[in-house]
């Protein structure tokens, strides 16, 4: 269910603004999207397993305050990143 820090390092080599950048608002909603995949998939064969439902939504949310930030303070980074992620907006 969680992201192997292979995958993790992945996403911060391809998301990544410079060297060594894991806290830009990129890479940090790149990691969350990977994991909200996870979890989703998981629910396929899970339906009743509320207590990581409880979690999903903890994560949808996270990703949602990154994105509403970076729109407010970059809105063609924020443009380019839901492109790349294949986000809905």
């Amino acid at each position: 269910m969680s992201v192997t820090p292979d995958r993790k390092q992945d996403l911060i080599k391809e998301h990544a603004t410079k060297a060594g950048d894991t806290g830009s608002p990129e890479v940090q909603v790149a990691i969350l999207t990977e994991r909200i995949a996870n979890l989703t998939e998981h629910f396929k064969t899970h339906a009743k397993d509320n207590h990581s439902r409880r979690g999903l939504i903890k994560l949808v949310s996270q990703r949602r305050q990154l994105l509403d930030y970076l729109r407010r303070k970059d809105k063609p980074r924020y443009e380019r990143l839901i492109q790349r992620l294949g986000l809905r907006r």
